[in-house]
């Protein structure tokens, strides 16, 4: 019966994106509309032909967990990775050679303002995303020794995500877009969104359920908050009313500085939940696991949860100091964002504690090394963060590239390093290969990862208090003397030394993918694990 009911509904899915192109009335909404009538067209082909064919059985491994999806995640975290650092290679370099903006195939595509969302959302939503999708799911299961929960239901998160990866990406080339930070996607692309990440719960909170394991181990309780938390920050943030039903374009419920409010409430817990608490996971897992040691303290990581979690939710107006927010709220936003400090360096200090009696590994280790960076970059801008917060510091910090600096010292440092680490830790183990391909890969992957942020973040420090002082220097009649101009020109040699930085993490991100590739491809064979599901913790 499902068979018939799934040809039927890609058969109208496909007639109803026809009819759309046909009556849209922006290029976006256009070519949307085509890739969705493409892929219900595909897939309406193939529910056709394996109709009345003989179903296997859903693939699973010796242990009983099904890793085919998680399979896929890894190689599409290492795709978009290597994506999102070339385009942020690029629009750097575009910043310092302003002639490197060009138009292609029409207006604004190929320019900074088109690139500059791609990049962002490619980085954190594509290869963050689905590392963080990727690495719940082998996770989960392996901590609640069950299969995970909705039968295919896991393949449709991972397809489902990517759909929406694809359109908000091609959404920004094209100019559709709602301006808003971290939440770019236009109304119909929310939708979607919203569907595949409500089957996202189901499947993770239904695997936890469905454990055999009586104990849920932290990471699933840190996992589990950032796809709750996540689902409330897009739906609130996201609402709108489109313009009409054949057009991308669409009109924010919120307005003035409501809709400030709601969007840095949103935007700054994108980053604590999404960037942290989702990434804070894949530590409690991975680097225990590498350096096979246990976590230092499971009360500790207990306590880092709910402190993290409960005053999180509550530091984003601190990114609306001096402006027309009122002042409690935005203090409010500062004083959280100071206290937030606390279980932050909790969490860090329990991430590097865990390898008490284990440091030896740091010099045999690249692996383990990477995870270790990860931590000490996630304890500097977690620290960094809350310092910026305070006004006095935020009247010289806004709006320059410090906070530029810091955001990617975060980005790349914490979870780019450890999701690096994540990816080395599980290829072996998914594809059955003894080892990696090249352990001096990883090792020159790790120089040139440190390296770059080190170039990126410092460049963006120096130049940022450079710019922040020269925007409030006076002459003695108390006229400023710097116009804008003056400082984009002073910005100028630490514009190439921040997008040099960007090389040679990318650099490295060629080298990971190479070697991952040479493990499936060339690895040597690991011996049969056991046939019986067995929990990891």
């Amino acid at each position: 019966m499902w068979d018939y009911v799934k040809i039927v509904l890609f058969g109208l899915i496909a007639l109803l994106a026809a009819i759309a192109a046909n009556y849209a009335r922006d290029l976006a909404y256009m070519v949307h509309a085509l890739i969705i009538f493409a892929v219900a067209a595909g897939m309406f082909i193939w529910a056709v032909r394996t109709t009345w064919e003989e179903k296997p059985a859903p693939a699973v491994n010796a242990e009983g967990y099904m890793d085919g999806v998680v399979r896929y995640g890894v190689v599409a975290t290492a795709f978009w990775g290597v994506v999102g650092f070339l385009v942020g290679t690029f629009i750097a370099f575009q910043l310092a050679f302003p002639q490197l903006n060009f138009h292609l195939l029409g207006d604004g595509i190929g320019n900074f303002g088109r690139l500059r969302p791609l990049h962002t959302s490619a980085v954190i939503f594509a290869f963050g995303g689905n590392a963080l999708i990727a690495t719940s799911f082998y996770i989960v299961q392996r901590t609640s020794a069950a299969r995970l929960w909705g039968g295919n239901l896991a393949w449709f998160v991972f397809w489902g995500y990517n759909l929406f990866i694809v359109l908000a990406a091609t959404g920004y080339l094209l100019g559709a877009t709602q301006s808003k930070e971290y939440a770019e996607p236009e109304w119909y692309v929310d939708l979607w969104l919203t569907l595949v990440w409500v089957a996202y719960l189901f499947v993770f909170l239904g695997t936890i359920m469905t454990r055999k394991e009586k104990h849920i181990y932290v990471a699933n309780w840190f996992f589990l908050s950032f796809i709750v938390t996540v689902a409330l920050l897009h739906v609130v943030n996201n609402l709108s009313i489109p313009v009409s039903i054949f057009g991308s374009k669409s009109v924010q419920v919120f307005a003035g500085v409501q809709d400030a409010m709601t969007q840095w409430w949103y935007g700054h817990n994108a980053v604590g939940f999404f960037l942290t608490a989702g990434f804070l996971g894949m530590m409690y897992y991975f680097v225990p696991k590498q350096a096979e040691r246990p976590v230092y303290s499971y009360k500790l990581s207990i306590i880092h949860f709910w402190a993290l979690i409960f005053l999180y939710i509550w530091a984003g107006p601190h990114h609306l100091n001096y402006t027309a927010l009122p002042d409690w709220a935005s203090t409010l936003g500062m004083v959280f964002s100071i206290v937030l400090w606390m279980p932050s360096w909790g969490g860090m200090i329990n991430g590097l504690m865990t390898l008490s009696g284990a440091w030896d590994k740091l010099r045999t280790d690249p692996i383990i090394r990477m995870m270790i960076v990860s931590i000490g970059f996630y304890g500097m801008s977690t620290f960094e963060g809350p310092m910026m917060s305070i006004r006095a510091v935020n009247s010289l910090s806004h709006y320059t590239d410090w906070t530029i600096g810091h955001v990617h010292s975060g980005a790349l440092g914490w979870n780019g390093m450890i999701t690096f680490g994540a990816l080395y830790f599980l290829v072996p183990r998914l594809w059955n290969r003894a080892k990696l391909y090249s352990l001096p890969a990883v090792n020159w992957h790790f120089w040139l990862a440190t390296i770059g942020i080190v170039l990126y973040a410092s460049s963006m420090w120096v130049t940022g208090i450079m710019e922040g002082l020269m925007w409030r220097e006076v002459d003695a009649n108390g006229f400023l003397v710097n116009a804008f101009a003056d400082t984009v020109s002073a910005k100028f040699p630490m514009y190439v030394v921040r997008a040099l930085g960007g090389v040679l993490y990318l650099a490295g991100a060629l080298i990971m993918a190479w070697n991952l590739w040479m493990t499936v491809r060339k690895g040597e064979a690991r011996m049969p694990a056991p046939a019986a599901a067995v929990a990891a913790e």
